[in-house]
């Protein structure tokens, strides 16, 4: 597609807006360098891969994404047999567990009937790298962080290297106590590595040892008393052989990740594609966009049509065809009434849908594959406007002409503006003669009134105008299909209290081609007019059928309202019937018991008879209590919104959210809702969560308070949810809790980077990750504090 095309319907602004949706920076990279292609099948499969993510978004949200930094440079690094360091490996590590997440996810989703046959090949390219993953798991944090299990030799030298700095630290806390008269501050602090005193100059010969610094101002000396000399050097040994014991992990594990170089490229490409993927179906959400359809003869049917650029509360939609009827369209109308916005909105949709994103029109709308689009609009002058407005039109023009073919589509605003009217009518004549030899689908827009007789004479050529409403004074943007623009300057000047003899003399002078051709123009209007009253009718007409379909279906639920009402009453029968049966086994029971009271012995016919009505007794309720219909109409009736359930299809539990129907209920499942049938629910007794009370010693002595081990942060301003996300893990600590939950959700991902981000650079924290799909995925943070 040729660049003019891209430049002059500002397809780059979409393209920046999909890159703001991707989450990987390959990815974002991929959406802003994106440009429609011709190729039938690559359209198309294209568009399928948009659909696929699309419904996957509809049905469960967007893939567990993050960010991960471009592999390909630790690539290279191991193909030379390079050691990777911790940054990189722990990014090794990052993106072994998306693919993980998204596999997780992905196979979910494929229990559904949903297509997902276009990313076929990316799911089943998703390579988890079990052995590879465990070890770095084992090893390391996402971020780089060594962990004590990466080896048996690492965790002994850092439980060493603890005890040793807690050694170090008695000693000079024993200082800090005994000899706070000669230290400037009651302070241990670390010069080279190594824990030193602030000293007074006086008395820096008191402790002996080592003079690591000294102040600004020479009055403090930072010592390392004599005492812990030998503590400290104990403590950079264990620092040496700590540095050396990571590097031997790093080295074992950059051996082992050289073993799966062309998996783990593989499972970054296919990240990045599905993240762009993603991205596409977050843009149709968020344009509100649907999903066109293709087809083989370049035919264009719009409805709805929109920009995507413009206020979707403000613009008006149009219905817009191009190619079925006609070939060519021919827009006239008043200036600022919307000619121009229409020829680019077919043709940035058109490019839209050439590049596999949904376009902003209504379902069912059609679009073409084109080898090329060709535009001529808006104005390149300057100050010499007459010839530079209509020589810069001319080379547009003439490139165009030069190249265009039945393929292409066409798009020229004010064809033939800026020279003198009767030659640019003719010129414009002639241009369009000759394109429409060569086939292609035109769209143009014009000022000119011969130009409506020619769309009203030639074959597969069609006016159409943009509506102004004369009483208003203003454009309706609506455009009409089949009517040439009517000329308004009489009708406005008259609104506008012009004399009426000077209307009249102007009227007369018009040419009678001019007439005829307004006295057209008022025949299509009535024309339309009543076209307009007949489809007002049959809207009417189908407002009627819709009503009725609605009093047939509140039929259809009062009757099944009846049809629970009276199980509900079989219901009553039955345990009527179950407690009289009962009743009679007692009553004969205790017959039995009289008679052998009266007599000391049993009648066998007596016996008999009570064995028989035992039995009977016993048939008629274990038919009632494995009738499968009671059963599921208990169960049914039973659940209610609130009750925890367990989802059957799913194998996963969850919370009811709403009744929709009798049989039909909204479940809350992690983070996300799903329609369910009630057969498909077993309700679970719910049990209370019990919090514990923590008991937190502080300065002023003790104290209890209830610990939260949740924060949600979604639906709050950014700068709030940092305020407060800090406060909570203030009394997180304070409360004694190790483990919390922080719910940021997906959203923009603002508040979830901004949590992320906050994690790291708390140095209570200890480590944090993605919630695992079923609780909460990329919606949720667990964060472990120290």
């Amino acid at each position: 597609m040729n660049s003019k095309i891209i430049e002059k319907l500002e397809f780059k602004r979409i393209t920046q807006m999909l890159s703001d949706l991707a989450v990987t920076e390959p990815a974002k990279k991929l959406a802003q360098e994106l440009l429609p292609v011709s190729d039938y099948k690559t359209v198309l499969n294209n568009m399928a891969q948009t659909t696929a993510l699309v419904n996957i978004q509809r049905v469960k949200g967007p893939l567990p994404l993050t960010d991960f930094v471009d592999v390909n440079a630790s690539i290279k690094r191991l193909h030379i047999n390079a050691d990777l360091n911790a940054q990189e490996l722990g990014n090794i590590l990052l993106i072994l567990s998306i693919v993980r997440d998204c596999k997780n996810f992905l196979s979910a989703i494929q229990d559904r009937e949903l297509d997902l046959h276009a990313i076929d090949d990316l799911i089943d390219s998703l390579l988890p790298l079990d052995d590879l993953f465990n070890a770095l798991n084992r090893s390391l944090e996402s971020d780089g962080t060594v962990l004590d299990t990466a080896s048996a030799e690492l965790n002994r030298i850092r439980h060493n290297l603890k005890a040793n700095e807690l050694d170090i630290k008695t000693k000079m806390e024993a200082y800090l106590k005994n000899s706070s008269e000669y230290l400037t501050e009651s302070i241990i602090t670390i010069r080279d590595g190594r824990y030193v005193i602030p000293v007074k100059q006086t008395y820096k010969n008191k402790f002996g040892g080592v003079v690591h610094d000294q102040s600004a101002s020479g009055q403090t000396m930072f010592i390392e008393p004599e005492a812990v000399l030998s503590i400290n050097n104990r403590q950079q040994q264990l620092v040496y052989e700590e540095k050396r014991e990571i590097h031997k992990i790093l080295k074992q594990l950059s051996l082992m990740a050289q073993e799966y170089i062309d998996e783990i490229a593989a499972d970054a490409h296919t990240l990045i594609s599905l993240d762009f993927l993603s991205a596409k179906s977050l843009l149709a959400k968020k344009l509100k966009a649907t999903e066109p359809i293709f087809t083989e003869n370049n035919e264009v049917d719009l409805h709805g049509a929109r920009h995507p650029l413009l206020d979707p509360n403000k613009v008006v939609t149009n219905d817009i065809e191009l190619g079925k009827n006609f070939d060519t369209m021919l827009i006239t109308g008043p200036n600022t009434g919307g000619k121009t916005i229409i020829l680019k909105t077919v043709g940035i949709l058109q490019l839209m849908a050439q590049s596999g994103l949904y376009i902003t029109a209504h379902e069912g709308s059609k679009v073409g594959i084109f080898r090329e689009i060709y535009a001529d609009i808006g104005d390149e002058q300057s100050i010499d406007q007459s010839l530079s407005t209509f020589s810069s039109h001319m080379d547009q023009i003439i490139k165009i002409m030069a190249n265009v073919n039945q393929d292409d589509l066409v798009l020229l605003d004010e064809l033939g503006a800026g020279t003198d009217p009767e030659e640019g009518a003719c010129l414009a004549i002639a241009i369009l003669d000759y394109m429409q030899a060569r086939l292609p689908k035109i769209m143009i827009t014009t000022h000119y009134p011969e130009l409506k007789l020619y769309g009203y004479n030639r074959l597969r050529t069609s006016n159409a105008s943009m509506e102004f409403d004369v009483k208003k004074m203003h454009p309706t943007y609506k455009l009409r299909i089949g009517i040439p623009g009517q000329s308004n300057a009489f009708a406005i000047a008259e609104q506008l209290g012009m004399d009426n003899t000077v209307i009249i003399a102007g009227r007369s002078l018009m040419s009678e081609q001019n007439n005829d051709i307004n006295k057209m123009i008022l025949r299509l209007n009535q024309q339309t007019k009543d076209a307009e009253e007949l489809t007002n009718q049959v809207h009417k007409k189908l407002k009627l059928c819709i009503a009725l379909k609605n009093k047939l279906q509140a039929g259809l639920d009062w009757y099944n309202q009846q049809v629970d009402h009276q199980m509900q009453l079989t219901m009553a029968k039955v345990d009527k019937i179950v407690s009289d049966k009962r009743n009679e086994a007692e009553k004969i029971i205790k017959q039995l018991k009289q008679q052998q009271h009266d007599n000391g012995q049993f009648k066998i016919n007596k016996v008999i008879e009570a064995k028989n009505a035992f039995n009977a007794i016993e048939n008629e309720t274990q038919q009632l209590a494995h009738n499968k219909i009671l059963k599921k109409a208990k169960k049914k009736h039973d659940i209610q919104p609130g009750d925890a359930v367990k989802v059957s299809s799913y194998g996963q539990t969850g919370v009811v959210t709403k009744k929709i129907s009798d049989n039909q209920f909204e479940v809350q499942i992690g983070i996300i809702k799903v329609k369910v049938s009630g057969t498909d629910l077993d309700k679970i007794v719910s049990k209370k969560a019990k919090t514990k009370e923590m008991v937190v010693r502080s300065g002023r002595g003790i104290r209890t308070t209830q610990a939260k081990a949740e924060l949600d942060l979604r639906g709050k301003r950014y700068e709030d949810a940092m305020v407060e996300l800090d406060r909570y893990i203030d009394s997180a600590l304070l409360n004694g809790l190790t483990v919390v939950t922080i719910i940021h959700g997906v959203g923009t991902g603002a508040i979830r980077l901004g949590v992320g981000k906050y994690l790291r650079q708390s140095k209570h924290v200890q480590s944090f990750a993605y919630a695992p799909a079923n609780e909460g995925g990329t919606g949720a943070t667990i964060v472990h504090l120290k």
